[in-house]
C-alpha cells in the first residue's frame, strides 16, 4: 500500500506584506508569531501547526526558496476550527472591523457537522472559521 500520511507539518502563504499579515492572524484568529531561521522568516503557530508566511517574489530575492509552480497571493481558501461558539466568533470578527462575508452557515468537515463563518485576510485569501456542533 505504501506510505499513509498521519497530518499537515505547516502549510505556507504567499503575501504581499509579511508583517501585515502576520498582525491579521494574530490580531484576527489569535495565532503566535515566531521568527525563525537564519534569515529570520515569520511563522504563524497555533496548536500543533504552523503557517510560514512568504513574501511575494522571494524566489527572485533568493533562488533556494522552495515554492509552488505558482506564486499568488490570494490564491488560498483556509479551514480553521475554534471551540468558540458561533456567536463568539461572529462577535469577535466584528469587533476587529473583519468583514463577514457568507455566515454563519451549516457545513461538514473532516469531523462532522460545523457552524462556519467565511471572511478574507489581507490578501485576499477565503478563511473559514468553524464551530464543531
Amino acid at each position: 500500500m505504501g506510505i499513509v500520511v498521519e497530518r499537515f507539518d505547516h502549510i505556507v502563504i504567499n503575501c504581499r506584506d509579511v508583517e501585515a499579515t502576520a498582525r491579521w492572524y494574530v490580531e484576527v484568529l489569535g495565532m503566535t508569531l515566531e521568527k525563525f531561521g537564519p534569515a529570520a522568516r515569520t511563522s504563524l503557530k497555533f496548536g500543533n501547526q504552523k503557517i510560514n508566511l512568504r513574501p511575494l517574489g522571494a524566489r527572485e530575492l533568493d533562488p533556494h526558496w522552495d515554492t509552488g509552480a505558482v506564486e499568488a497571493a490570494g490564491s488560498e481558501d483556509l479551514c480553521f476550527v475554534t471551540s468558540a461558539t458561533p456567536d463568539a466568533v461572529m462577535d469577535h470578527l466584528n469587533s476587529c472591523g473583519v468583514v463577514v462575508i457568507k455566515g454563519p452557515v451549516a457545513k461538514i468537515g473532516a469531523l462532522g457537522e460545523m457552524v462556519s463563518h467565511y471572511c478574507r485576510d489581507l490578501d485576499g485569501n477565503l478563511i473559514e472559521i468553524s464551530v464543531y456542533a
